[in-house]
């Protein structure tokens, strides 16, 4: 009795996908246990699941980190009001979204306390007392921490009050250096999405309307969903001089005079989580890359009462451990029907199913989530299944980049980039570099800029205004 109870609530409808992929979104977070919602509005829970895959994140970025020579370190979560004030465009980027702390301690606090929304202040202070001279350059550090920001909008990793992320903070010597130390690591962060999330990334500069706070220039990262709008996926700023001005972040140079260091910062966050969801999903729930799925191949006992069953799925279990394959068996009191359509909710790449007649044929049954394929391998040959995730890898990068090239339209009207928009596109449009411009595709066609070509527009015009252009844009409607 207890079987059927579960099974009427598994198989609890979720939303059409492709009528509303936002409900879909919610519904499928919720029912794969991923996050639960917190107690003050616009949080979130992680739950152990959804934590695997940011601890699967974390381990891959930081070993492409550390290859760079970026080391990790940790700073306070307050901020002196007073430091956010230094930099007066950071400051008025981010006071509607900044939370403050006026008392504790059972007292007014004398100076108010911002709950970090990003660490560029307190880091760029505490640089300022680390170098002296150029022999101290360039300083390279990254925190994984959480943040506050106060959403109004909120949904589960794509946009909440508090949430994780990576922070990646540098200081170096010249300008050649710092914007170097951009690029690389935006180029980091489009290699770790195509080869570890199976997302293709379109990368650029940001318009100076959509740049960080305080930046000189802020280059994007910008993935397709399912229902081609854009996610913001990552950022990589270069700094210039400005909080190294605010922040009096001086070093003796080599030729024995006092110089400004030149600073870059960048980050992802758990909305990498709901990219995966949102890019690669389908009607049945998540379907995950390997690389970061918390669970690369489910094992399912199938008539696992009868004798050998259990024993033979824990020796498979053991084999794959022995690859470097993170497996499970499922051993709970439940169907195998119900436990297949948990799995494939969960978005595990591979299941095995294994039963009596399998073992007397020295054999069994795998699955593969993203296409549901299923074919029959011997037990000599469970090698395989390594190689088996490395093409499930592979192919999901390559689904996902066929989609989004089929979605890339160009626009020479507002009125065209309006209804490329409405088809769920993103638009390569040619652009004059007015902020008019860019305002009027927001308030007509609901979308914005998100990041610039390096296509020569040479002889061509604005779609927006007819004057000569300037750059080629992609614009986008975006979570």
């Amino acid at each position: 009795m207890a079987e059927k109870t579960n099974e009427k609530q598994f198989v609890k409808e979720v939303a059409d996908l492709t009528q509303d992929l936002p409900r879909w979104f919610t519904d499928v977070v919720i029912k794969t246990q991923l996050v639960d919602y917190g107690p003050v509005k616009g949080t979130m829970v992680i739950r152990p699941y959804g934590y695997a895959i940011w601890e699967n994140i974390q381990n891959e970025l930081n070993k492409r980190f550390k290859k760079c020579g970026v080391k990790n370190a940790y700073f306070p979560m307050f901020i002196p009001e007073s430091y956010l004030k230094r930099e007066a465009e950071h400051v008025e980027g981010f006071a509607p979204e900044v939370a403050v702390v006026t008392y504790a301690g059972g007292a007014e606090l004398q100076e108010k306390l911002v709950v970090r929304p990003t660490s560029e202040t307190i880091i760029c202070n505490m640089f300022s007392k680390w170098m002296q001279s150029y022999r101290d350059l360039p300083m390279m550090i990254n925190q994984w921490c959480n943040v506050v920001r106060w959403e109004k909008t909120t949904r589960p990793f794509l946009r909440t009050s508090e949430f994780l992320w990576q922070e990646g903070h540098t200081a170096h010597s010249n300008e050649q250096e710092a914007r170097e130390m951009t690029m690389k690591m935006l180029d980091v962060y489009k290699e770790f999405a195509e080869n570890a999330l199976a997302i293709p990334v379109i990368c650029g500069r940001k318009t100076d309307k959509e740049k960080f706070a305080g930046a000189v220039e802020t280059y994007g990262m910008e993935a397709m969903m399912l229902d081609g709008k854009s996610l913001q996926a990552g950022t990589s700023h270069y700094l210039g001089q400005n909080f190294a001005k605010s922040f009096d972040m001086k070093f003796l140079s080599k030729e024995g005079t006092l110089q400004y260091a030149y600073s870059s910062s960048w980050g992802v966050s758990t909305r990498l989580i709901g990219a995966i969801i949102m890019a690669h999903g389908d009607q049945r729930g998540l379907v995950l890359p390997p690389v970061v799925a918390p669970i690369q191949v489910v094992i399912v006992p199938v008539a696992a009462h009868k004798p050998g069953v259990i024993e033979k799925a824990k020796e498979i279990e053991a084999t794959l451990n022995g690859l470097d394959v993170r497996v499970e068996t499922d051993t709970r009191d439940m169907s195998p029907g119900w436990k297949f359509n948990e799995w494939e909710m969960k978005g595990v790449p591979v299941r095995i199913e294994i039963g009596p007649r399998d073992i007397e044929n020295n054999q069994c049954v795998i699955v593969r989530r993203d296409t549901l394929e299923k074919e029959v391998i011997s037990l000599d040959n469970l090698a395989t299944i390594k190689e088996l995730l490395d093409r499930v890898q592979v192919d999901m990068l390559e689904k996902s980049r066929k989609n989004r090239d089929a979605r890339i339209k160009e626009a020479t009207s507002l009125e065209s980039i309006k209804e490329v928009c409405d088809e769920g596109c993103f638009v390569k449009a040619c652009w004059c570099g007015e902020r008019e411009c860019e305002d009027k595709v927001k308030e007509y066609a609901q979308a914005t800029s998100r990041v610039m070509t390096e296509e020569d527009c040479e002889g061509e015009v604005c779609a927006i205004c007819g004057k000569p252009a300037k750059k080629k844009v992609y614009f986008a409607r975006a979570y």
